[in-house]
């Protein structure tokens, strides 16, 4: 890298002002002295460079002079001299690594960083961790027109120690002439915000959804020097939706910097404008629903007891069209199939929304798409919304069904239409897919009608991203709806127009965009093997408590792995393959008088300590892991299967292997 010549001569001055500084030139005399009375005083040879700069090397000099000269500043002390332009650079407080990034010189970037929180009072009494003990840590994830960033983790305290900068492309998509510098009117014209979602991960590894906070950017639009510094309250999520949960200091910076800022007058007036169209158009969109509501009725008086939901609340408690939580999602090179999405899916972890108080009651709560990704757990709506809409970026005619299960329980599923006019039902929570063949009630009594496999009862609506159907057949029972949805006798369609008006890809619009899937960042082969040696030692503590020892066949484990492998591509694919290879491999490894017992069992968690206790309420696992017997050989596989997100699904086989005594 070449420098012009007027930096060159300042970087100079700048390191013969330290060697000055250090008295490096002292040092240098003096070990110069040295080495000529040690070197030379036998046989008087010519000493080189490289003999003085080893010898410098040794006595550490050349190491002293490079730790003194830091050409980075730390984060707090840019903050007490003037601002300087946003840095390319992040720096980490411990230890100090650089992280670099690539700039486009013709493009705007927003430089965000996050400066420590305050009043986070959940957490006033919260003891200072000591060095190396596990603790219950904050995460920070950010999306911003399709790119996501997510913070280190900093253990939870009332003022949690975020030292974080972020570097946010504004015009990550075309907004037309690409070689043109993006100017401040045009941003202005970018009304994507900031997605912060603020996640809690405890020491046992369960995450938690601590607030969900739409960042408005381009107040730094008006900003003289381009900076401007936001104080963010973050508010609760679900019952908590009105509570503060803290404070975030957020500075942001525009790079380059802007040669024109604007007027906060326009930036406010333009906020305003916004707003109004936005209320109006779900203003419109209320008085219809209200509308199509009242005639849906009228058809029958009983259709007041469907489940028919025409919005649904986020986690911030905000109404919403449920249209809107669903839209074509493509997962790039991340998934390959639709049953591989829906595997996906299924391996996210299935967690209602949490409820303070008794009752039984549900806690309504749709989370929006990062809000769920970020935890890797949701209420089965969340898996609903999140497969159908990876179902439509493959292309399918794809719909959220929403009804109930057994015993009237409230549920949501996925129903895809065929062009042949078949009907499959997936549940999203199981990765399973139903074929759905409706029974005529009409049928004489000898003609024998399907029997159902799917667990669903009843059907109250159907949905995507464009469409809205509410059942008005006559009985809303699953196993004899027909889904001839162009028939309005039998499901009464929304105006497409109407959801198009409240929902993307519309005008403006409050529905924060969708964020694109993260590759997972889990090494299944690292953490594999981790989960197998915590389980093989659980295993012989547990054998030991009761008085066995413990032998562990290590080749008869590895016999295991294709039995796992098959396991999840039957998971995947609906496909069994592979099963006499592993049948025949067991047989060759278990002698004559001996009796082989294999237990499989699946997670979707990676807790070792978790899932053994799991697998000891298991009569047929425990009868594995307490095996008595003459030559008791024990063996345990794990294979861990990652997708997107760092979901992962877990599966254990234990084994035995022993000579049966009659």
């Amino acid at each position: 890298m070449s420098l012009p010549p007027e930096k060159a001569s300042e970087l100079k001055q700048i390191i013969h002002q330290q060697l000055l500084k250090m008295d490096v030139h002292g040092r240098i005399r003096e070990v110069l002295a040295e080495t000529i009375r040690e070197e030379l005083a036998p046989e008087h040879q010519q000493l080189s460079t490289e003999d003085l700069i080893k010898a410098l090397r040794q006595r550490g000099i050349i190491d002293d002079v490079v730790k003194e000269l830091k050409f980075v500043t730390d984060v707090n002390e840019k903050e007490k001299t003037s601002a300087p332009k946003a840095s390319t650079h992040f720096v980490d407080r411990e230890p100090p690594v650089l992280k670099k990034t690539n700039i486009d010189p013709t493009r705007r970037y927003l430089y965000l960083q996050v400066l420590g929180g305050k009043a986070f009072l959940e957490h006033l009494q919260e003891p200072e961790p000591l060095p190396g003990q596990i603790c219950s840590t904050f995460t920070l994830c950010l999306h911003f027109r399709n790119q996501r960033f997510r913070s280190k983790p900093v253990p939870c305290a009332c003022e949690p120690d975020f030292q974080d900068g972020f570097l946010l492309e504004v015009h990550k998509d075309s907004l037309g002439d690409g070689s043109k510098m993006v100017d401040a009117t045009t941003m202005l014209s970018i009304c994507d915000p900031v997605h912060m979602v603020l996640i809690k991960t405890d020491t046992f590894g369960e995450t938690t959804l601590v607030a969900s906070y739409f960042l408005e950017w381009r107040s730094v639009l008006a900003a003289e020097n381009g900076i401007t510094n936001v104080a963010v309250e973050l508010l609760g999520v679900g019952t908590e939706s009105k509570v503060s949960v803290g404070v975030l200091n957020i500075r942001l910076e525009m790079y380059p910097q802007l040669n024109k800022t604007l007027s906060s007058e326009i930036i406010s007036t333009q906020f305003t404008l916004e707003r109004q169209k936005t209320a109006e158009k779900e203003r419109l969109f209320l008085v219809y629903a209200k509308q199509w509501w009242r005639e849906y009725l009228q058809i029958r008086p009983t259709h007041n007891t469907r489940l028919v939901k025409i919005f649904a609340q986020d986690e911030n408690g905000v109404n919403r069209p449920v249209c809107s939580y669903v839209r074509p999602l493509r997962a790039g090179r991340l998934l390959d199939t639709p049953r591989q999405a829906a595997r996906f899916v299924s391996v996210l972890g299935h967690e209602r929304a949490p409820v303070i108080g008794g009752g039984g009651g549900k806690q309504e709560q749709w989370c929006t798409l990062l809000a769920f990704l970020c935890r890797s757990k949701g209420d089965c709506e969340d898996h609903a919304n999140l497969l159908c809409s990876l179902l439509l970026g493959f292309g399918l005619e794809a719909f959220v069904c929403v009804g109930t299960k057994a015993k009237g329980v409230p549920h949501t599923w996925v129903m895809t239409c065929g062009s042949d006019g078949t009907i499959t039902f997936w549940e999203s929570l199981t990765g399973h897919r139903y074929i759905h063949r409706p029974i005529n009630p009409d049928d004489p009594p000898l003609v024998e009608q399907p029997k159902p496999l799917y667990p669903y009862r009843t059907i109250g609506c159907i949905f995507n991203h464009q469409k809205f159907f509410g059942n008005c057949q006559p009985s809303d029972a699953v196993e004899v709806c027909v889904f001839d949805l162009h028939n309005e006798s039998k499901w009464k369609p929304m105006s497409e127009e109407a959801i198009k008006s409240v929902c993307p890809p519309g005008a403006t619009s409050s529905v924060p965009p969708f964020p694109p899937l993260c590759a997972s960042t889990v090494d299944a082969a690292v953490t594999s093997n981790e989960i197998e040696v915590q389980l093989r030692i659980l295993v012989s503590e547990h054998r030991k408590d009761l008085g066995l020892s413990t032998v562990w066949d290590d080749q008869l484990s590895y016999l295991l792995s294709p039995a796992l492998a098959a396991y999840e591509l039957e998971r995947t694919t609906g496909v069994s393959a592979g099963n006499e290879e592993f049948q025949d491999a067991v047989r060759r490894a278990v002698p004559d008088g001996h009796t082989f017992k294999g237990f499989p069992i699946h997670f979707v968690h990676r807790n070792a300590r978790r899932a053994f206790a799991t697998c000891l309420r298991s009569p047929f696992c425990e009868e594995i892991i307490c095996c008595r017997g003459d030559q008791v050989r024990l063996a345990v596989r794990v294979r861990v299967f990652t997708y997107p997100e760092s979901a992962c699904a877990v599966w254990i086989m234990f084994a035995c292997k022993y000579r049966s005594v009659l």
